[in-house]
């Protein structure tokens, strides 16, 4: 996924082809063009600060959010510079730094499984150069050839074994010319990239210590809580300040636009005490405010029979398959509407005075942030900045989806100028006006001949499209492409899996009022779940063993059969479950990797325990195996918890899930045993913090079906009568 922004409110554009300019191989720093300053002296190139202690400074554009890449991106940057890892450290540069270098660190977005592999080549060509500039300020203080000089954990050794720390010669280093090329190493060569290294960020998250954005305060800060219209397309009709203007801490009550009621305070919990208590009326539009779960069930039943659908996979001749078809299966199945849920919720502290705007905040693309703030604030870009903090959650709602939460913060504090003010949203407001996983429906039809195999199919997905709702100009005449996720013939980001002879994939394009967003997995989540049930329905269909059918249809496959393979062993398929219990197997691929799941589950009345999981993943190439391990176990929890136990639904145009209380998440007791499989095979970068998500969900709900022949074809599982338990 890629995303396209206007910098300026006068048509700044800041695109990739300005990534061309300057040094190409760079990395950012702090917080602050000042810390920049302190901390870039000796510079050797954007990536890679040496100081005279011998300390390494990565500078990292992507974002730390759990799931490790900033660990991973400094681990290759000091791979290439043969760094003593124990004196390596890290910093963040600011979005409004890497405008001012002709956006030497690239894109600072952080989402699509993208944070390391597309930023590999940049960080390990930085860490490289750097080492080389190194060996040359070497070799011209011992007047030998570079070609004499070896460096290794930070030191440089001579030919006649005098050695040099980095530190020693970083200042003549870094004034030499930045070498046109260099030789990156294999994988097989790794020594610190590659290893399960403790992450960067741990300590400090472990001791408190660690700032989010929520923690941030300021000298003289305010705090603002707010209330937004409703339901998507209300306004705001009227306020009674005066109700609460009184009230204790209170400094202002503000429309701060059509759709959204502030107060300010001294403590925000004076300012939601407040707010909470603010007589609003609203303006609500009569075709929004009335839209419930009914009309979205019969919007998304009339998409799955429409004629106009968009093809994203095609091949054959569908319609003739099932004319001689000695069996046709049919199915449908549906995918609910579902919130990020981040433990951290929405929030920004801004500073607008007459001449400058910044915003500290949790976001996963801060050059959008920054481009919210300089369109909200009316000041140019040089005169705004963006101070990147960890983020509390991400899986999107901080990303791509919307800048709503520095947008507010910044009008906000346009009515405060001079005075810093810390916008927080309650878990209520989060809650309901998120970016919501869209909601869709999937009808198949199966064609099986005589021998059980699969001759034909056509899915029709019906439902949202998120780019139609979020950015319409990433639109293909009309058509969402990231609609078929996982679902197309060729695609190095997910491709599908099997060998169908006669095939039909198609969208039906059908938008309900509620405002959709990149949800971790996003689109490969539901098509996951559709296509890999109703592979096993087929299976059963045929008589067949599920595993063994899959295999039928992987000659042209390799890479999918190999995981498959991997967790078909580890789960002990071919001994059977125990006495019981089932098992159920899937496969997909997705964001550049391939990945599959088998699941064991028992089912005790309507209580379903999912005791075992065995996931296997190949992104291609494994930096640090241990975050690779993490990443699937906590995909696995958002996963499940998706499938088991929640969703989004709505009345009257309004969400009707506020809290943990009517939105639950898996609690640890409820999460199975995982066991990760990692088997990557080389020769690309997959990614690795997405994936396994999207196979979670239809491992266990095939074991169910075996075990107990109830087939659930909608999401969460109660509505089939399930639990988790």
């Amino acid at each position: 996924m890629t995303e396209r922004f206007n910098l300026s409110r006068r048509g700044f554009l800041i695109s990739a082809a300005a990534s061309t300019g300057g040094l190409a191989i760079g990395f950012p720093l702090g917080a602050s063009a000042q810390q920049l300053n302190e901390l870039a002296s000796p510079e050797l190139n954007a990536w890679v600060v040496v100081q005279p202690d011998d300390t390494v400074i990565v500078r990292v554009a992507k974002i730390e959010m759990g799931q490790g890449t900033l660990t991973g991106l400094v681990q290759l940057v000091a791979e290439e510079l043969d760094a003593d890892w124990d004196k390596v450290t890290w910093s963040y540069p600011t979005p409004g730094e890497n405008v001012a270098r002709e956006r030497v660190w690239g894109s600072f977005g952080t989402f699509g499984s993208q944070g390391i592999r597309t930023s590999q080549e940049m960080v390990r060509t930085g860490g490289a150069a750097a080492k080389a500039m190194l060996i040359q300020a070497a070799a011209n203080r011992w007047g030998v050839d570079a070609s004499e000089v070896t460096a290794s954990k930070g030191v440089l050794t001579g030919p006649g074994g005098d050695t040099l720390t980095y530190g020693a010669v970083a200042e003549e280093a870094a004034g030499l010319e930045v070498p046109a090329e260099v030789t990156l190493k294999d994988p097989s060569e790794w020594t610190i990239a590659g290893q399960s290294l403790l992450r960067l960020d741990t300590a400090d998250k472990t001791d408190g210590s660690r700032i989010f954005s929520i923690d941030y305060t300021m000298d003289g800060m305010l705090n603002a809580a707010i209330k937004i219209a409703p339901v998507q397309g209300a306004t705001v009709a009227g306020i009674d300040a005066a109700a609460v203007e009184g009230m204790p801490g209170v400094q202002r009550v503000l429309q701060v636009d059509e759709t959204t009621v502030a107060v300010v305070a001294d403590t925000w919990w004076r300012a939601r005490t407040a707010i909470e208590a603010l007589p609003i009326e609203w303006n609500i539009p009569e075709d929004v405010g009335s839209f419930g779960m009914e009309d979205l069930e019969a919007m998304l039943t009339e998409g799955l029979t429409a004629d106009d659908a968009f093809v994203g996979n095609e091949a054959g001749d569908v319609e003739a398959a099932f004319a001689d078809a000695a069996q046709v299966v049919e199915a449908d199945y549906s995918y609910p509407w579902q919130h990020h849920v981040t433990m951290e919720p929405m929030n920004a502290t801004a500073l607008v005075t007459d001449d400058s705007c910044t915003v500290w905040t949790s976001t996963q693309n801060a050059e959008s942030d920054l481009a919210a703030a300089s369109e909200t604030s009316g000041l140019e870009i040089p005169q705004c900045e963006i101070h990147r903090m960890n983020l509390g959650g991400g899986f999107g709602r901080r990303g791509a989806s919307s800048t709503d939460y520095t947008t507010i913060a910044v009008k906000i504090a346009m009515e405060m100028k001079g005075t810093p003010v810390k916008v927080i949203w309650s878990r209520e407001e989060d809650m309901l006006h998120g970016t919501y996983h869209p909601a869709t429906k999937a009808r198949f039809r199966g064609a099986l001949d005589e021998d059980g195999n699969l001759t034909g199919m056509h899915m029709r997905i019906s439902g949202q499209s998120i780019f139609a709702g979020l950015m319409p100009f990433a639109l293909e005449d009309g058509m969402d492409p990231l609609q078929f996720q996982g679902l197309q013939a060729e695609s190095t980001e997910g491709a599908f899996g099997y060998d169908v002879p006669n095939l039909l994939i198609d969208h039906a394009m059908r938008n309900p009022p509620l405002r959709p967003g990149f949800w971790r997995g996003v689109n490969n989540n539901q098509n996951s779940f559709y296509l890999e049930s109703f592979v096993d329905e087929l299976a059963h269909a045929a008589g067949r063993d599920p595993l063994e059918f899959r295999r039928g249809m992987m000659a042209n496959h390799p890479k999918h059969l190999a995981v498959l393979n991997a967790v078909a062993e580890g789960i002990g398929w071919e001994a059977g479950a125990p006495e019981g219990r089932a098992y159920g197997i899937c496969q997909h691929m997705g964001y550049g990797s391939y990945v599959a799941a088998a699941a064991e589950v028992s089912v005790d009345g309507d209580r379903v325990t999912i005791h075992r999981i065995v996931a296997a993943t190949d992104p291609g190439h494994v930096v640090n195996p241990q975050q690779v391990e993490a990443q699937i176990e906590g995909s696995f929890a958002m996963g499940l918890s998706a499938s088991m136990m929640s969703q989004i639904t709505m009345e009257n145009g309004r969400v009707q899930e506020e809290n943990f209380d009517t939105y639950p998440i898996i609690s640890m007791w409820e999460m199975p045993e995982v066991e990760k499989i990692l088997v990557p095979s080389g020769g690309f970068w997959g990614g690795v913090g997405e994936p396994t998500i999207f196979v979670a969900t239809p491992a266990v709900l095939n074991a169910v079906f075996a075990l107990t022949g109830t087939r659930v074809r909608e999401l969460p599982i109660y509505k089939s009568g399930l639990s988790l338990g």
